[in-house]
């Protein structure tokens, strides 16, 4: 459970991937994050009242950082025929 504002999360990854899956609200921050060979993919915010900042730094090498919102029918189950 969050009971603040902003969430910090000190990022050290080498090789690897790391998906945020997030709301409309959520802000997520990378402008603090050091990359070495690695790719930051952040699908822009919706138009929607600020809930929570999340506030990204560190450093991540050969990897791939991913925010964007949950796919529609996440979780869904599919009908068996």
């Amino acid at each position: 459970m969050i009971t603040r504002n902003t969430l910090h999360i000190d990022l050290d990854m080498r090789a690897g991937a790391l998906k945020l899956l997030t709301r409309p609200g959520v802000v997520v921050d990378t402008g603090a994050l050091v990359t070495n060979y690695s790719q930051i993919k952040a699908r822009g915010a919706a138009d929607a009242p600020v809930v929570l900042r999340v506030r990204i730094t560190g450093e991540i090498n050969y990897g791939q950082l991913v925010v964007r919102p949950p796919r529609r029918g996440f979780g869904r189950r599919r009908p068996t025929a």
